[in-house]
């Protein structure tokens, strides 16, 4: 017994030690966990609380999903299931935002709302984010070609943003490419183009935004096409690799993002990340050396492709940035990840909706539109560390960076829809009293044994909260501490994802096609229908 308290003990303090620091917060998703397989992983791959080799190798999908065409033709069903209702909207979107909320669950939402509600001292549940109040809402199927449960943000990532489903940790790939098939993803056969690339080639300015790092699943799924996610630099090939690939076969996402189209071409990108970008000989402005093995500093290559563009490391440069001067941003905050804005220096860190305005205030310059990628990446890592204080916080930052958008642009002429790539088991336990602080205990109820249980619980977590006996213990003297681990009942390393649906909003021209349920791998084909892009049907087929 008194090993498995040291044992969580360790694992709490690993998790609120991740939680205190506001810099260079640990990857959660670990390679061991995603894609299975032996446990034996590289040394330098245990900075990560989850292995990222561990969830796809023996897993398979259905031989027909492997075909690209199996998912444009079923999201053409999707669509034209849709237009069988009258269409009273003719409007073309000139504009299209998709703000990804990164582990926002239904229940996140939920909570949130309440939490943004109480804030302002009232009961909670009255209240109303940003986004809840878009006129047409759905659902979204987020599952992967191979995992039928719970997902990643690599395959959902290739589904929201190129239309097509595919394996665990894969980017802008088929599922016809296996865990770690470097020649595979390299192979043009199997690779797809995601919305960014359907927006250049019909004129409209690009960019990605997120409070996680450029070359992060989410965003990386605009403009990256790898076997697997994690290959962020050419040092994290070798890392990942399982030494059956080499950087000189299989191109790393930093370096597809600024020599490859269409992330080449990205009129504005925001985000942490700056290391996968720099050589391990230069320290970065955050007193971090750089990660790359191969001695190439890509933001040195990219200001030579882009000499009228501008580099920013912080919120004051950003903020001072002339969008109308410049031809193309890049702002790079955290040697890694962003920190939770509760932790962040407002003079270094700018916020989501800070970042949202910079990034819009960018692409309006072409007249032909554009097309935007939103990502408030921390609500994940709030859920995955089981802290709902910093998931909810998280939140409602991108709640504001939501309206921020809604602020600044046309409604005639800008759809904005929002979603997330998967859920995460975060509840909302019992039946506590209108206004019960949604951080706190349910003052209401008890479990067997008269203890008093959180309002919000995990499945899966650090903290059990258990006595010698394996009972329950009164949590009313830690509960509400900005540090707290709120319950789980599965002991684990971290928490995970979930398998279920999660929320569409959708409000501009064409949102009334975003209800009902569909296939994560829809929403895309949607916003290329409503803004005439693509190669699949347009609301412009229909134009005499």
């Amino acid at each position: 017994m008194k090993t498995c308290v040291a044992i969580i003990l360790v694992l709490s303090a690993l998790v609120a030690t991740s939680l205190a620091a506001s810099i260079d917060m640990p990857e959660i998703h670990n390679q061991f966990q995603l894609v299975g397989g032996s446990a034996s992983a590289a040394k330098a791959r245990e900075g990560n609380l989850i292995d990222p080799n561990a969830m796809a190798k023996g897993k398979a999908g259905p031989e027909e999903e492997k075909n690209a065409q199996f998912w444009y033709d079923l999201a053409y069903e999707e669509i034209a299931k849709r237009l069988e209702q009258p269409q009273l909207d003719k409007r073309k979107a000139k504009n299209v935002i998709l703000f990804l909320g990164d582990g926002m669950s239904l229940s996140t939402v939920a909570a949130a709302r309440i939490h943004k509600g109480q804030l302002k001292g009232n009961t909670g549940e009255e209240d109303s984010l940003s986004f809840e109040k878009f006129p047409y809402t759905g659902l979204s199927r987020t599952y992967c070609s191979n995992a039928p449960g719970s997902p990643t943000p690599a395959c959902t990532a290739t589904a929201y943003l190129c239309g097509v489903k595919t394996n665990i940790v894969a980017l802008g790939i088929t599922a016809a490419v296996n865990f770690n098939n470097c020649s595979g993803s390299e192979d043009p056969a199997n690779q797809v183009d995601s919305i960014a690339a359907w927006a250049q080639a019909a004129g409209k300015a690009t960019g990605i935004v997120t409070t996680t790092t450029l070359t992060h699943a989410s965003p990386s799924g605009a403009y990256a096409k790898t076997t697997n996610r994690f290959f962020e630099s050419d040092t994290d090939i070798l890392t990942y690799g399982e030494g059956q690939n080499d950087p000189a076969t299989c191109t790393d996402i930093a370096t597809q993002l600024i020599t490859q189209a269409p992330g080449k071409n990205f009129d504005v990108m925001l985000g942490g990340g700056i290391g996968k970008f720099l050589p391990n000989t230069i320290t970065d402005p955050f007193n971090k050396k750089g990660e790359r093995s191969d001695g190439v500093n890509l933001l040195s290559r990219w200001q030579g492709l882009h000499p009228g563009g501008v580099l920013a490391y912080n919120r004051n440069q950003l903020l001072s940035v002339n969008a109308s001067k410049i031809t193309n941003l890049i702002g790079t905050f955290r040697s890694g990840v962003m920190s939770f804005n509760k932790m962040a220096d407002p003079k270094e860190e700018p916020t989501l909706a800070e970042m949202t305005r910079k990034a819009i205030e960018m692409v309006s310059k072409r007249e032909g539109g554009y097309f935007l990628f939103i990502e408030g990446g921390l609500i994940d890592y709030g859920n995955h560390f089981n802290s709902p204080t910093n998931s909810l916080s998280e939140t409602l930052q991108f709640e504001q960076a939501v309206q921020e958008a809604l602020d600044i642009t046309d409604p005639e002429e800008t759809l904005i829809v929002v979603t997330s790539d998967h859920a995460h088991p975060l509840t909302i336990s019992g039946y506590p009293g209108r206004g019960t602080p949604i951080l706190g205990l349910n003052q209401d109820d008890t479990d067997v044994n008269g203890v008093k249980y959180a309002t919000l619980n995990y499945a899966v977590g650090t903290n059990q909260y258990l006595d010698e006996h394996g009972q329950r213990i009164d949590l009313t003297d830690q509960i509400g501490a900005e540090d707290f681990i709120h319950p789980s009942y599965i002991h684990g390393t971290i928490g995970v994802h979930a398998g279920d649906d999660v929320g569409i909003f959708a409000t501009g021209p064409q949102s009334h096609l975003f209800t009902g349920v569909m296939q994560q791998s829809t929403i895309p084909h949607l916003m290329a229908y409503a803004s005439c892009i693509g190669n699949g049907p347009t609301l412009c087929d229909n134009e005499d």
